[in-house]
């Protein structure tokens, strides 16, 4: 007992060494634990990542980069890269802008303008008459001394979920200025809960998950072998995609494009560039709702009234007894205040009857309840408007407001755009022009000085250096009255008016083809190097001489080696 007094330290190692042997055992179990985790996590990533490298490295796939090198005039360039919107279209329906080329190094005293948006962005339907056309004759015309190249990236059918990737790989050419001019597709566009094109996603993280998948060389390969290959079929393929103003699913549109869009500023800023962010101004007054759907709850009684109330409605509106028809509309409306169309007739008698400011609000509501929402709506305007106002370094251009104040009612129509969301050339004109006031005080430190309003380019002045001709004029028109023959222009309550307005426009121009070739040839001798001029320039003659038109339009091409299509389908 002694000894073993005398000796404390022996217990004491007794009683330790089994709880350090535990010890041991359960650090191993933890470590193995860990290690098979970390293996059953990053060997499938592992694996995945070697499999994305041998299908590179066998050429499986494309790059999805915004540009692609190539040359132009022998010198080296960035052009866009036709697979670039893949990720966001089924397979054989991918939508491309205008091709665009931009030199590998910017030229000394170049200032370069990057415009961001949808089709109205692009100029459709004729992009060598939209704004940024007018705006970058406007520029050059008024400042000789510098040379300013337009970069337009818009495109049919995409939205802001393309639009970032856009400018983030545009970024590193050291635009001066980003134009951004976007808002219509949120719902319709990829990722859109009312979208014919993709999955309607909704939270933003799950999209560009989404996004990134599919770029990827094993997301191509897994989406072309599961996809079945589908034809592009306009505006017709969203007809069953209907969304109401109510719907929760429109939140996640509004914060998707809101973050979107402050994410492209983040972008442009980083980039040294300033921002230009505009509304998007719609027609109102001569474009009636698409769709319409009733209220929810709405009982058929209650349908039943309400469908007597419209139609004793309409009978009087036909008549002309605008005051009349007003009272049975508004009593349907009690009944149900959802239906965008009757929002569009309430609107047309207060018109009608001299109440514009009135009028404006219900023309309004009709676009906003709109179930196929093909337009800009006002949260999608006021977001604009936010985004831009609390953002240092970008000016707001408030389309919207400007085409309000243009339009004698205060309500946009047909003459400042044709049909939902493409400008006219008139519209086109004014919103150029209120681009170029704005960056012409940016200009004030470069150029020495800033033109006043009285002193920009008149319209007239920028359709003679765009070679606008009446054959041109005609032929947009015509073009713009053939997409209104089918749905669902062919659905709206307006849509013979509006038929009837471009079949006149889009009649054969009297103008003599000797004097529409004057006019191509006194542009192109002004300005040698603008493709869009040759190119247009090369359609008109083509009926006529086609060796002619050949030649044109080899002058026309973006880059070398690239073919050209012409409107008859032959390739140059």
């Amino acid at each position: 007992m002694n000894q073993i007094a005398s000796q404390p330290g022996v217990m004491t190692e007794q009683v330790k060494a089994p709880a350090s042997a535990e010890g041991e055992r359960v650090a191993r179990g933890w470590y193995v634990w860990t290690l098979r985790v970390a293996i059953g996590l990053f060997a499938p990533l592992l694996l995945l990542g070697l499999v994305e490298v041998v299908l590179r490295i066998c050429g499986v796939g494309y790059s999805i980069d915004v540009t692609v090198p190539c040359t132009v005039q022998g010198r080296p360039a960035s052009c866009y890269n036709l697979f670039f919107a893949a990720p966001f279209f089924p397979p054989g329906m991918i939508k491309t802008p205008q091709m665009y080329a931009i030199p590998t190094e910017k030229p000394p005293g170049t200032f370069r303008i990057v415009v961001l948006g949808e089709s109205a962005a692009m100029g459709d339907p004729e992009p060598a008459f939209g704004f940024s056309r007018y705006l970058e004759v406007m520029l050059r015309e008024r400042y000789p001394g510098m040379r300013f190249e337009v970069v337009n990236t818009g495109s049919v059918a995409i939205n802001s979920h393309v639009v970032l990737p856009i400018a983030k790989g545009l970024a590193k050419y050291r635009p001066d200025l980003f134009i951004i001019y976007s808002g219509n597709n949120e719902v319709v566009g990829p990722y859109g809960p009312g979208t014919a094109l993709t999955a309607g996603g909704m939270s933003l993280p799950v999209i560009r998950g989404s996004i990134f998948y599919h770029s990827t060389r094993i997301g191509q390969l897994l989406t072309e072998a599961g996809t079945p290959k589908r034809d592009w079929g306009g505006m017709g393929m969203f007809l069953d995609k209907q969304v109401r103003a109510s719907s929760p699913l429109m939140k996640y549109a509004y914060s998707n494009f809101e973050q979107n869009l402050r994410d492209t500023i983040t972008v442009a800023r980083k980039a040294g560039a300033r921002v230009i962010v505009s509304t998007v101004a719609t027609n109102l007054m001569d474009c009636a709702p698409f769709a319409s759907l009733h209220r929810e709850d709405l009982g058929q009684d209650a349908l039943r009234s309400w469908s007597a109330l419209v139609q004793r409605g309409a009978a009087l509106e036909n008549a002309g007894s605008y005051a009349e028809a007003l009272n049975l509309y508004l009593s349907a409306a009690r009944i149900d205040g959802e239906y965008a169309e009757l929002d569009f007739r309430i609107a047309r008698c207060l018109r009608a009857l001299g109440d514009y400011s009135a009028a404006r609000k219900h023309f309004l509501r009709a676009r906003d309840l709109d179930t196929l929402r093909f337009r800009a709506d006002t949260r999608i305007n006021e977001i604009n408007r936010s985004v831009a106002l609390s953002s240092p370094g970008v000016d707001l251009i408030d389309a919207d407001a400007l085409f309000a104040k243009e339009s004698p009612s205060g309500v946009p129509g047909s003459d400042l755009v044709y049909e939902h969301v493409h400008l006219t050339p008139h519209g086109n004109y004014l919103l150029a022009r209120a681009m170029f006031l704005q960056i012409a005080n940016q200009l004030l430190s470069i150029a020495g000085r800033s033109p006043q309003a009285a002193n920009v380019s008149t319209e007239a002045e920028c359709e003679r250096w765009l070679a606008f001709t009446r054959h041109d004029r005609s032929r947009v028109a015509a073009e713009m009255w053939r997409r209104l023959q089918e749905p669902p222009f062919t659905n709206q309550l307006n849509h013979s008016d509006q038929v009837l307005k471009l079949a006149m426009q889009a009649e054969n121009s009297d103008e003599e083809p000797r004097d529409t070739a004057a006019q191509y040839q006194w542009a192109i001798a002004r300005s040698p190097g603008d493709r869009s001029l040759h190119f247009n320039y090369g359609v008109f003659l083509y009926p006529y001489n086609p060796a002619a038109a050949e030649q044109q339009f080899g002058l026309a091409r973006p880059f070398d080696g690239f073919p050209l299509v012409t409107a008859d389908g032959a390739v140059h």
